[in-house]
């Protein structure tokens, strides 16, 4: 590689560095995010007309984002669920694969749980393992839940939903940190970013379910939870927590039935 190339590079790590560690509500951290969505958006090409710019949304009332965004949405979203007999309202359910970067929706129809869409995440950070303290910049594993006031419309990234961590479990273990979310843009501190796009849909397809029932379960595995995968961590100092989320991933894959999840002597219960 010639010198200057070499110069280049350098000088876009310590840039994109940079905007990493800077408050994400700085303009240009913002306009880096929006960059970073045009590049990256064609991973997943959705039917909808594009979300306004950071300079147009920020100023944005909480009202006038989500009304921007049902009109854009809502007309085709019908007709996407539709075609895959599906409806607004159903209940969800989210799994998040880490290692894949996948999000999967579920949602639940006369016939069972059906898989709506699988969403790639534009970012997560920190690496395979669970979030155990604030500042960690890790994202979390387990089981989570979120609620109506979980829902974020005002969020400095877009749209936002918090997870709910700390959950009983992480709390049972003195795990801290906060604002953990699967959000917009693409810059992530212990969060699921999904750009903007993205998350528009996942967040009316939520706050569509939480109308007809408490809470949407949130599955967050490190993989896909195979025998022959997990054998490859075989040494790792988290493999006797991802045993304990197993059962929960396991009963869903053969029965296409979420579980209910609850703490017994300091482990997950998967019932």
């Amino acid at each position: 590689m010639r010198p200057r190339t070499l110069l280049l590079v350098a000088a876009l790590v310590i840039i994109v560095v940079a905007l990493y560690r800077m408050d994400t509500r700085n303009p240009i951290h913002l306009g880096f995010s929006h960059v970073m969505q045009i590049i990256t958006r064609d991973q997943l090409s959705l039917p909808y007309a594009l979300p306004p710019p950071p300079e147009q949304w920020q100023p944005m009332s909480a009202a006038d984002r989500l009304a921007n965004v049902r009109s854009r949405l809502l007309p085709k979203l019908h007709s996407e669920l539709a075609a895959k007999q599906l409806k607004l309202g159903q209940p969800a359910f989210i799994r998040i694969f880490k290692e894949s970067r996948e999000l999967e929706l579920w949602l639940l129809s006369s016939e069972g749980w059906q898989l709506f869409r699988t969403y790639p995440i534009a970012n997560f950070s920190g690496s395979l393992g669970p979030k155990t303290r604030e500042g960690d910049r890790q994202a979390p594993e387990g089981f989570y839940d979120v609620t109506q006031k979980q829902l974020n419309p005002a969020s400095s990234y877009h749209l936002s939903i918090s997870i709910g961590y700390p959950n009983a479990y992480d709390r049972h273990h003195q795990r801290t940190g906060s604002f953990i979310m699967v959000h917009g843009a693409v810059i992530s501190v212990g969060c699921f970013a999904m750009t903007d796009p993205l998350v528009e849909e996942i967040y009316l397809i939520v706050e569509s379910a939480l109308n007809n029932a408490p809470s949407v379960p949130i599955h967050i595995f490190p993989f896909r939870m195979i025998q022959e995968r997990l054998q490859k961590e075989s040494t790792s100092p988290h493999l006797d927590f991802w045993q304990n989320l197993r059962p929960a991933h396991d009963l869903f894959e053969k029965e296409h039935r979420v579980p209910a999840i609850t703490l017994q002597n300091g482990h997950y219960h998967t019932d």
